[in-house]
């Protein structure tokens, strides 16, 4: 969240105000990951810059603070994607700026991806149902036969679900630090890592034909 604040902070110097206080960001923050609905960027919109018709504003400034800095990968990325190589069909499905390619390149993901459905170059956004239908277009899977995984009910679980995918929610980043039931509930697995992961997944869905 070191974009979106930094933008804030950008965006109230331009008004003439001090910075974000910390201490209600973090609030609203923690909030909306324990709500896992709605949008943060209207929220912190509303709270921080006058109205939530600002968001789009605050959206388009924390693009230019969107880094992803060598060294931040989880550890468990590259083991899962290798343990998955040739034998499935993978994706990567984000709302993100074009640079996270490059990142991905770098830290050697590339290699592994066939389809770069990245909202900047694909034209849409999660939780629209278009990006995961482009993906899974281009993909040549139907939705049965596939998986989702994401850090969000709102916009990576509930609206994989509702087009038939299969769904993981990883319990990390936008995820929240105590999910409920209710919560828990929603998804077809729940995972706080992806070790081990792999296996799991190709005994639900085999290896593509």
């Amino acid at each position: 969240m070191v974009a979106v604040l930094t933008a804030l902070d950008e965006l109230r110097a331009a008004d003439g105000v001090a910075p974000a206080d910390r201490d209600r960001f973090r609030e609203l923050y923690d909030a909306q990951r324990a709500a896992q609905a709605g949008s943060l960027r209207a929220t912190l919109a509303e709270e921080f810059l006058g109205g939530r018709e600002r968001r789009a504003e605050l959206h388009e400034r924390t693009r230019a603070h969107w880094v992803h800095p060598a060294g931040t990968m989880y550890d468990d990325v590259l083991p899962f994607l290798r343990a998955l190589d040739r034998r499935v069909r993978f994706g990567v499905l984000a709302n993100q700026e074009e640079d996270v390619v490059r990142a991905l390149e770098r830290d050697g993901v590339a290699p592994f991806v066939d389809v770069w459905g990245v909202s900047a170059i694909v034209g849409f956004e999660k939780p629209s149902p278009e990006l995961f239908a482009w993906c899974l277009d281009q993909a040549g899977v139907r939705p049965e036969q596939a998986v989702h995984i994401g850090n969000r009910l709102d916009t990576d679980v509930r609206p994989a679900r509702a087009l038939g995918l299969r769904t993981v929610w990883l319990l990390r980043g936008e995820a929240p630090d105590h999910p409920t039931a209710e919560q828990l509930a929603e998804p077809d697995i729940v995972v706080r890592s992806l070790e081990g992961l792999a296996t799991r997944l190709l005994d639900r869905i085999g290896s593509p034909g």
